[in-house]
């Protein structure tokens, strides 16, 4: 929801003030969730938006700031023209490189790129076809996306994905940009603005890698961009006609071309392509991939001197007396090209001229200020005109940036789950446990008998036989292998701590050892203290009631259930659970997620449901043999307990018969946690099971290495939206997997 804030805030140009309040909100919000739930939800979703941005014409337009120059007048040639969609998809980028700075390059290689392949892949009908405005737009943006990750990228990775780049992205991109059948819904503007694009992506990584891996790498994709001039002189010279005569209904004719092949041509689509690729947009490539190519140009551009007389026609036509390449004085007379008769104006390469005039100083392009054309045309000044170098102190139009060395920057296990969890569909509801460790948090000098994280899964409590509550941090760091320390030691207990949890209305820590502690998690400080009524009978079970409600539910081991709300001195109330019978001591204590209702759970097996709002016993009913280890409470009135009897057992509150029944074969279920539909369940044999509460009785089983867990199994809990579990021992270590 955050995330759309973003983009409907962005088209109706809001006060800066609001844009940028969103957009912090979406990057705290990524820093807050980690690497995995802000890839899946967060920039997955950012991704989509992105797209939305270039929808539409109206957005498809070139823009120029009033009191400025226009677009192309700073001379940086692989500079982007900017259309209102930029401006519109300007903070989306920023949400999405503002998680890359977190994380790291994996983001932009593993998550950013495969999208970019996606949203330019061939769609999969043959033959000839239109684009609709969602594809045209999916181009634009994929083409602005690759620009901003190449600045990025280191220069071993871009080598690395550079094969991968070329031909997922730039070849798919230019098949559609070039293609003779297949029409863009906005036309011709449309495929001008994905040309210029594309020219600016292309001359960048250009700059980047250098002539000899241009030759390497992209003589391909560069070839296909220059080929189109070709196709559509050719199709000029044979003067393609759009009578169906003599081919059958629907079909296209096929034209011969001078390189021996035979393609299909829309006639329809000869109009748009030749309002696009114009003798402007000649000059616009040949300026900036002369310079860049050098002598290499002849090798891999094999139509390089077409392009040429094309570019030396448009100069021609703006200015007739000035502008012939054949008449252009060298900028530099000392060591001025000599211009090739044959080459359409294009200059012997010497390292310091450009051509037409321009001047190539190291990998700048410089054109004197009274050589610029007067009348810009459709596309503005063209690409390499200008006083500007390309050591422009904007961000925007920088060669490469480095990404920040984040301490929260995915590598090793970190990496593995985090390339796993990408790639899991948003639909699947399934718990998926693979032994990857994540982080590791020693401190206690006890076995660790309780962990629960809080309600915003960026901390979790401890406690331990040392008498202590330990608060950590879950904010991803290292590679899998690295210790984290705790945040705050609190150290007010007497005895062994057995109950941590959040009262999450007034967003206090509650533990017990006995008797009940309820303290400020930010700051430690002792807020209250609930001691038992008589010594000799001592608090056994304790549960928190869900927001809005801020009460403490107490059992003692007379078998009385207190509630305590923190908001107020003294009892609130107080319910006998007997009923005259001796079911021995309660074990656990589970509220409803509605708050309505409590269950306890005996020693003897036997369970009690009461109903919160009149403290009437709504059921009381032998459930196991052995004791009551754990119960849980899930909405639909469903309860979930284990006991010592080695059972599993789930049912509805005002039902005779289980729901379902789970047997261990060889230990008794001691912890266990909900997980939507599904109860992940752990072993003193260090054993980790996923079962259904839906379907019939099956459970997968996972024994925990000693690799990954050392000691026995004390304590579980799970984060349900980072989908980690965090396994408490007992040897006091508590280990994070996935």
């Amino acid at each position: 929801m955050l995330v759309r804030v973003v983009l409907s805030l962005t088209p109706s140009f809001p006060e800066p003030s609001a844009l940028y309040t969103a957009c912090k909100m979406v990057c705290w919000l990524s820093a807050k969730l980690g690497p995995t739930v802000a890839s899946r939800h967060v920039a997955r979703n950012l991704l989509r938006l992105l797209t939305s941005c270039y929808v539409g014409p109206t957005r498809q337009q070139f823009t120029v700031s009033s009191g400025e120059s226009p677009p192309l007048s700073a001379g940086n040639i692989y500079q982007k023209r900017p259309v209102l969609g930029d401006i519109v998809s300007g903070p989306v980028l920023s949400c999405l490189l503002h998680i890359a700075r977190l994380y790291g390059e994996p983001v932009l290689t593993y998550q950013y790129l495969p999208y970019i392949s996606y949203l330019v892949a061939p769609g999969s009908a043959s033959g000839p076809s239109r684009l609709n405005s969602r594809k045209e737009a999916g181009l634009l943006a994929a083409v602005t996306l690759t620009q901003k990750i190449i600045v990025y990228l280191s220069d071993t990775t871009l080598m690395d994905i550079l094969p991968r780049i070329s031909h997922e992205v730039l070849l798919p991109v230019l098949s559609f940009l070039t293609s003779l059948v297949t029409g863009f819904p906005s036309g011709a503007q449309a495929r001008t603005i994905l040309c210029v694009k594309t020219i600016s992506l292309i001359a960048l990584i250009c700059l980047r890698i250098g002539q000899e891996m241009v030759q390497q790498h992209l003589s391909e994709p560069v070839a296909t961009f220059f080929q189109v001039f070709s196709q559509l002189h050719e199709l000029r010279q044979q003067d393609l006609k759009l009578d169906p005569a003599g081919r059958g209904e629907g079909q296209l004719p096929q034209v011969v071309f001078s390189d021996g092949q035979q393609r299909p041509v829309d006639p329809a689509l000869l109009d748009e392509l030749q309002k696009v690729f114009t003798l402007e947009m000649a000059y616009t490539i040949y300026v900036p991939f002369s310079c860049l190519l050098g002598d290499i140009i002849r090798k891999i551009i094999p139509n390089h001197e077409l392009v040429g007389e094309l570019a030396g026609l448009y100069l021609e036509s703006i200015s007739p007396s000035s502008r012939n390449p054949a008449s252009v004085e060298p900028t530099v007379p000392s060591t001025g090209p000599e211009w090739d008769p044959q080459g359409g104006g294009c200059p012997q390469d010497d390292g310091h001229s450009g051509t037409f005039g321009s001047v190539l100083v190291g990998n700048r392009i410089q054109i004197p200020n009274d050589s610029r054309p007067e009348n810009p045309g459709l596309l503005g000044p063209v690409s390499g005109v200008g006083g500007g170098g390309l050591g422009s102190g904007s961000d925007d139009n920088a060669l490469k940036q480095e990404l920040p060395r984040s301490v929260h920057g995915l590598s090793g296990n970190w990496l593995a789950y985090w390339q796993y969890e990408i790639g899991v569909s948003q639909q699947d509801a399934h718990f998926h446990f693979h032994q990857i460790r994540l982080q590791s948090f020693p401190g206690h000098s006890g076995a660790v008998k309780c962990v629960a994280p809080l309600s915003s899964e960026d901390f979790f409590l401890s406690g331990s036989k040392d008498r202590t509550v330990r608060l950590w941090p879950l904010y991803n760091y290292g590679d899998g292998t690295s210790e984290t320390a705790p945040r705050l030691v609190y150290t007010q207990h007497r005895k062994s701590v057995f109950f941590v949890g959040q009262l999450e209305a007034p967003q206090h820590a509650v533990s017990c050892d006995g008797a009940v502690h309820v303290w400020d998690p930010f700051t430690g400080k002792t807020l209250r203290t609930v001691e038992p009524l008589d010594s000799r009978v001592p608090l056994t079970a304790v549960a928190v009631m869900p927001a809005p409600h801020t009460s403490i539910t107490m059992a003692s081991s007379d078998s009385t259930l207190r509630f305590v709300d923190c908001r107020k001195p003294g009892l609130q109330h107080e319910f006998r659970l007997g009923g005259g019978l001796n079911p021995g001591l309660v074990r656990a204590l589970a509220v409803s997620p509605s708050g309505r209702s409590v269950v306890a759970g005996f020693s003897s097996g036997f369970m009690v449901l009461l109903d919160t709002r009149t403290g009437l016993v709504l059921r009381g009913w032998p459930a196991h043999e052995g004791d009551i280890l754990q119960i849980k409470a899930v909405e639909g009135s469903v309860l979930v307990s284990s006991s010592s009897d080695h059972s599993l057992t789930v049912w509805k509150e005002l039902e005779q018969k289980p729901t379902h029944h789970y047997k261990s074969a060889s230990d008794p279920i001691h912890t266990f946690d909900l997980y939507g539909s599904e109860v992940v369940t752990g072993t003193v044999s260090n054993k980790i099971g996923v079962c259904s509460l839906l379907e019939p009785p099956s459970q997968a089983t996972t024994k925990l290495s000693s690799e990954n867990f050392r000691g026995t199994l004390t304590s579980l809990a799970l984060l349900p939206t980072k989908r980690h579990l965090l396994l408490g021992s007992d040897n006091g270590v508590i280990r994070l997997l996935a």
